[in-house]
């Protein structure tokens, strides 16, 4: 019994501590390595490219220790313990984060990471007024809270090359869209998973391929107008191909653990193509 009970505590202190937004994970570091793989065509800062990670995990990380130490997570802090640990790690997150940011700021860097940092930290203040609103606005939510989220490979382009130009903006343009339509089909995924006619799923998903229709003219113009190279739209079209798929096949049992994994590949699959986009 007591072992069961000890067991049981370490568990939900883990759930305190340690992030379970798994889809977060992905539309972190994707976006962060593809925007340092891009940086190493004209060089890479190896040094502050890996303080800006540091400096990232740790600022990521720390959202879930203090939301269960403030008690606005599912699982609060119930007692002194509890709340000692939490806060042990929440200081060294802390400490890790702003010795990163230090040293970057000392390098010559302060400037450009201020500006992203004010930049994700509206994104993240936004997403927080819109999620009370409720069921209705969850998915704008994650949405808005994948500006800030993706802001890393603006961030790991600016630290790695030195620059904050138009190619970073870009592939934090791009990753942001990428995200925003997984986040969607995610939804739709979890909202439809009972539909099994053409009909009905063209109902419930008609947004979605509005939404389908309108990246894809968007990305066009981007790439006409020379923000983009063309090749660029390349890194959406499995997404694309898999959203139009869930239209045409019969109704498709929801496995949470498998959308997830498929979902980090089309992840790794669009950020290795976007970053040979650029890179060619």
């Amino acid at each position: 019994m007591a072992t069961l009970t000890m067991s049981t505590n370490n568990l939900r202190l883990k759930t305190m501590l340690v992030p379970r937004e798994h889809g977060a994970w992905g539309m972190l570091l994707v976006p962060l390595a593809t925007g340092a793989v891009v940086a190493s065509r004209t060089g890479l800062n190896a040094v502050a490219l890996t303080l800006f990670v540091l400096a990232t995990m740790s600022v990521f990380w720390l959202r879930t220790p203090l939301e269960a130490y403030l008690g606005t997570s599912a699982i609060k802090a119930q007692n002194r313990a509890e709340r000692a640990s939490i806060m042990q790690v929440m200081v060294l997150l802390c400490g890790v984060a702003l010795a990163a940011l230090g040293c970057l700021f000392a390098m010559g860097f302060a400037r450009g990471l201020l500006t992203l940092g004010v930049i994700a930290a509206a994104s993240f203040a936004a997403q927080v007024v819109v999620k009370r609103l409720g069921r209705s606005g969850r998915m704008p939510a994650q949405i808005i809270g994948a500006i800030g989220l993706t802001s890393t490979t603006a961030g790991a382009y600016y630290v790695a090359c030195g620059r904050l130009d138009r190619t970073a903006v870009a592939l934090w343009v791009c990753n942001w869209l990428f995200a925003a339509n997984q986040v969607h089909y995610v939804q739709l995924r979890i909202r439809g998973s009972r539909i099994v006619t053409l009909r009905e799923k063209l109902q419930r998903g008609r947004w979605f391929l509005a939404g389908q229709v309108l990246l894809l003219l968007a990305l066009a113009v981007a790439a006409g107008i020379g923000i983009l190279p063309w090749f660029a739209l390349l890194a959406f079209i499995p997404a694309m191909v898999r959203g139009i798929l869930w239209f045409v096949r019969g109704i498709q049992p929801l496995d949470v653990h498998k959308l997830g994994f498929s979902e980090l590949a089309q992840a790794l699959l669009f950020g290795a193509i976007l970053s040979v986009a650029f890179l060619v």
